[in-house]
């Protein structure tokens, strides 16, 4: 009498589930790297805006820029950056008066300064 066995031996569920394991391992940090590389991106475009409302503000204003801290729940001069980015802007004394600016977001370690409308994140 022959039998026919059907179904996986115990090493072919084995070989499976390290070969699960290993692309898990790698997939997890390539998706941790790509919110962070996301948050930057918003923090970027936040930047990037508020340029455009303080050059605004200045040209309506003779001159004169604003200062002070932006959140989306709490607008700054009209400005609300994006969920979970928080934007300070200090003004800068000086002939000729200027500005610079620094967001952070909530979900990541780093922070974006604009300067003289360069953008640099740490």
């Amino acid at each position: 009498m022959m039998r026919n066995k059907k179904g996986f031996t115990l090493i072919e569920l084995l070989i499976v589930v390290v070969i699960i394991g290993i692309l898990a391992a790698i997939a997890i940090p390539k998706f941790a790297n790509t919110k962070d590389k996301a948050y930057v991106a918003a923090m970027k475009s936040d930047l990037r805006n508020i340029a455009t409302y303080e050059e605004q503000y200045a040209a309506d204003n003779g001159g004169a820029y604003f200062g002070g801290t932006a959140t989306s729940a709490a607008p700054l001069q009209g400005f609300s950056p994006s969920q979970n980015v928080t934007v300070v802007v200090t003004n800068v004394a000086g002939p000729p008066p200027s500005w610079s600016a620094t967001a952070t977001h909530s979900q990541s370690a780093k922070t974006c300064d604009m300067t003289n409308g360069v953008i640099t994140c740490v």
